[in-house]
């Protein structure tokens, strides 16, 4: 039962990821990407490692892969416009292409299944530390590699500055909001009280 659930998921993870890059419609790939991130975590649920499933859902289906369906359906771009250029950009892109798929075949090609490695994570821990193993990787994230950790976070707090930086510029005819000017307005600015006779209008 278990093979069967592996080769299950592993059979949509792999036809979704292929659909995000072969669909046109981008809010198709995005539904397709959510797709291979639910599955995705149903293999890491059959590894024992609940934690990582879980995080997998929540953050990057639940937030990640969300966001970007919102960008994408708010911002309407026109993708017609943006293929245009293809073309000009195919040499290298297949280039680029190709080096990866040799790559990959050569990893493939040398890899082999060491015997030690089924048993180093049973052996990770002592038999009588029976733990679950979010609290484990709690214990290898916080201790052995700490600094690793601290700098990861540091690394994604300066990538979201940098972003801030990048976009965040001064627009010509862009209506933007000054706090002092707004708490510094009077009654008298705010308000305008006219006298309207009845029956008729107020001139603009």
């Amino acid at each position: 039962m278990t093979a069967l659930f592996f080769y299950l998921f592993s059979a949509i993870a792999v036809a979704s990821g292929v659909m995000v890059i072969a669909s046109r419609n981008p809010v198709q790939s995005v539904l397709f990407l959510i797709l291979a991130f639910v599955n995705a975590a149903g293999l890491f649920l059959i590894l024992g490692a609940e934690f990582l499933a879980m995080i997998l859902v929540v953050v990057y289906v639940g937030a990640v892969a969300v966001l970007f369906l919102f960008v994408v359906m708010m911002l309407d771009v026109d993708f017609a416009e943006l293929r245009q250029g293809f073309q000009h950009y195919l040499p290298v892109g297949g280039l680029i292409g190709l080096i990866f798929l040799i790559e990959i075949l050569l990893v493939v090609s040398t890899w082999v299944a060491s015997p030690e490695a089924l048993r180093v994570p049973i052996a990770a821990l002592p038999p009588a530390e029976a733990i679950t193993n979010t609290e484990a990787l709690g214990r290898v994230l916080y201790t052995r590699f700490s600094y690793f950790f601290q700098a990861s976070g540091l690394i994604l707090l300066v990538a979201m500055i940098g972003a801030i930086v990048l976009t965040l510029r001064d627009r010509v005819g862009v209506k933007r909001q000054n706090i002092a000017v707004q708490v510094a307005r009077t009654p008298g600015e705010a308000v305008d009280l006219r006298r309207v006779p009845s029956r008729q209008g107020v001139d603009a």
